[in-house]
Order: C-alpha cells, then sequence, then structure tokens
C-alpha cells in the first residue's frame, strides 16, 4: 500500500533526534543543545498526524533525559527546566496537529457534501442531447466548494426540441444554493409539462415567487433576492431557434469565422421581482444552424477584472481562437479567463457550450468553421470577425 504523503520524510526528526544528542553529549557541560529536541515533534507535526508527532516527542523527551544523566544528573535546575520546557511544547503541538487533522477531515466531509449536492442540483448536462453536443464549466468562489449560486440545465421537451437554462443567483456561494435549487426544479418539471418557451418562463417566474422567501438566506442578506436566467429552446428539425432573456448576459453565436452576440429585443425582468407586473412574454428567435455554436455564461465571466481593473473581453477572445470543438474551445476560454484575471474568478462562474450536429442519431465528427459566411435571415446585429 502507498505510504501517505511525508511519511518516508519522518526519517529526519528521528535522525535529528540521535544528531543533536550525541552532539550535546560530546559537548562541554557550558554547552546545551538539549532544547534544540523540540525541533523534531514540530518537524514531525508537518509531516504526519499526532499520534506519530506524539511518538518523535516521546522520543526527544527521552533523549533529553540521556543528555541531563550524562551532563551532571536529572535532578539539576537546568535539566528539569528543559524537560519541563519540551514536554509543555511537545504537548503543545500534538494539540496543534490533533486540531488540524480534525479541521482536514471536517474539509474533507465538506468538499464531499458539496460534490455530491453538485451532482444532485446540478445533474451535469449529458455530452449528448439530441442534436447537440454539450460542453460545460463551473467554477465556484468559494474556496473549497464547487458549487454556488450560478445554475444550468440541458433536458429534452415533449415536443422533439431541447430546453436549456442557465441562470446566476443574486450573491454567490453555499448560501445561494437553495435559490438555484427552485429555478432548476421548476425548470426540469417545466420544461416536460409547458408547449410553449413564454408558457416556461412564466411558470418559473410564478414557481420562484412562490418559494424563494423560504429558501433565501434573508438572515444574513436581507436585500432583495432574484435570478438572471437565459432560457432557450431548440427545435430538432432546424426551425429558428427561441429565447427569453430574464436579465441574464446575452449568449455567443459562433458560425464560421464570426461570433455574434445575440441581444434580446424582448428583455424579461430577472426571476423572482414579484412586486412586478406580469409581462407578456415574448421569444427572441435566432437561426442556430448545423456546425454553430452557443456560447452561455454567467456575470462571474464576463465582470472578471484583470489586475488593471479591465473586464474579460468575452467576444474579442473568443473571435480569436482557432475553431474547435466544444470542448477544445471551452479550456481556451477558461484558461484565457485565468490569464487574464490571474487567479480564479472572485465570483461563480459557469460556462455552457452547445454544438449543433447534423443528427442527433449518429455521432458526427465536428466541422471546422470554415468557408464562406452564409447570409444570416434572423436580424441579429453584426457580427464580430474572427
Amino acid at each position: 500500500m502507498e505510504q501517505p504523503p511525508g511519511r518516508g520524510l519522518v526519517a529526519i526528526p528521528l535522525a535529528l533526534i540521535v544528531v543533536i544528542t550525541v552532539v550535546d553529549v560530546r559537548s562541554p557541560t557550558d554547552v546545551h543543545l538539549g532544547p534544540l529536541l523540540v525541533i523534531a515533534p514540530t518537524l514531525t507535526a508537518s509531516l504526519s498526524g499526532p499520534l506519530l508527532t506524539a511518538l518523535v516527542g516521546i522520543l526527544a523527551v527521552a533523549a533529553q533525559v540521556v543528555i541531563a544523566v550524562l551532563h551532571g544528573g536529572i535532578g539539576t535546575t537546568n535539566h528539569i527546566a528543559q524537560l519541563i520546557a519540551l514536554v509543555v511544547l511537545t504537548a503543545l503541538v500534538v494539540f496543534v496537529c490533533h486540531v488540524r487533522e480534525r479541521r482536514a477531515r471536517e474539509l474533507v466531509r465538506a468538499r464531499s457534501v458539496a460534490e455530491t449536492a453538485q451532482r444532485v442540483l446540478l445533474r451535469p448536462p449529458p455530452r449528448r442531447i439530441g442534436p447537440l453536443r454539450v460542453a460545460w464549466l463551473y467554477l465556484a468562489a468559494e474556496d473549497d466548494t464547487q458549487i454556488g449560486g450560478d445554475l444550468f440545465a440541458v433536458t429534452r421537451s415533449a415536443d422533439s426540441s431541447t430546453r436549456v437554462i442557465i441562470g446566476d443567483v443574486r450573491g454567490h456561494g453555499l448560501a445561494s444554493i437553495g435559490e438555484a435549487s427552485v429555478v432548476l426544479g421548476a425548470f426540469r418539471e417545466g420544461a416536460h409539462r409547458y408547449g410553449t418557451l413564454p408558457e416556461l418562463t412564466a411558470a418559473l417566474e410564478v414557481s420562484v415567487c412562490r418559494d424563494l422567501d423560504e429558501v433565501a438566506d434573508t438572515r444574513y442578506d436581507p436585500g432583495e433576492h432574484f435570478i438572471t436566467a437565459l432560457v432557450l429552446d431548440i427545435p430538432d428539425d432546424g426551425t429558428p431557434a427561441e429565447m427569453i432573456n430574464c436579465g441574464h448576459p446575452p449568449p455567443l453565436l459562433l458560425r464560421d469565422h464570426e461570433v455574434t452576440v445575440l441581444h434580446a429585443r424582448h428583455p424579461v425582468p430577472p426571476l423572482g421581482l414579484c412586486e412586478l407586473p406580469a409581462a407578456d412574454h415574448h421569444t427572441d428567435p435566432f437561426a442556430f444552424e448545423t456546425g454553430d455554436f452557443l456560447l452561455l455564461c454567467t456575470d462571474g465571466v464576463i465582470e472578471a477584472r484583470s489586475p488593471e481593473g479591465e473586464f474579460y473581453p468575452l467576444a474579442e477572445r473568443v473571435a480569436s481562437f482557432p475553431p474547435s470543438g466544444p470542448d477544445a474551445l471551452l479550456r481556451r476560454i477558461h484558461d484565457d479567463l485565468v490569464r487574464h484575471i490571474g487567479d480564479q474568478p472572485g465570483d461563480d462562474a459557469a460556462f455552457l457550450i452547445l454544438e449543433r450536429t447534423a443528427s442527433h442519431h449518429v455521432h458526427l465528427p465536428h466541422r471546422p468553421l470554415n468557408g464562406h459566411p452564409r447570409p444570416r435571415s434572423d436580424g441579429s446585429p453584426p457580427p464580430v470577425r474572427r
């Protein structure tokens, strides 16, 4: 069985005990190296657990006794003080090591809970659903967690289409998981029940307004609670896809050598602003053809700042990347984002990339984005040249 990290290095403090003891015994009586023995248990604590640290501490105390016996007797005031100091310091080191180990176990349990919550709540989308290839990435802002206030889901509807949602709860971290769960639960239920996108988003608003007060962290965050969301319906038959943007960053459409920002022509307020009158939602159709990519993200991506305070220019950076599949494109964006900010994002960040393939029955290799731009029929704004 493989040794725990650092276990073999325990030979170093043991060797220090031997060396310090031998040198002290052979030194003149007015030279006292025994106090240096405290280095051994202190070093062991950084390499192993409390039990081995206590054992090395006992060996260090035994070595101090040997030094005392050979240098004038154990009953001298100086040697008694050294022994007491060594015992006390060793006990403190073992206690600190025990506390550290206990916190490490608690952290492992917390990470396990976070991973389980992520699998249950987010349910990572399949790599292939209908005619779409899917790639995704989640970056949680809080240390030691893998989930926060960003959300996304991809599921099939009852009418041969794929429903997609990506959203962002106000705030971030573990406190916003409850609010994200309300939206995702309502979406997964409504995606199969409602035939149109306006009906689905209206149902999401009703569900959020009904349940948000029960799950929102109003004690530590008494401010306004809402969720921005982008909801899409992508038919299998190649007819125009539809989206409803509820205050969320617009998606990017990648086609051939072009990147287009799909701004909403009929924007809708974020979910959860229940004081507002119910809006008559209208969809924004757009052409999503074979070989096209859709890049969806949360504001933790586009609002990520460099050390100089510059926002991450997602559309411009994506336009500069060479053609690739969804997974490779996602890796390039992530690596470029980390280089831009010099660290992990300070806010939760989520990416979702969808590629439309020629058929949802047979997995076809990715078609490179090349050739001449096709004419647009959806009235979208001028593209950004790649």
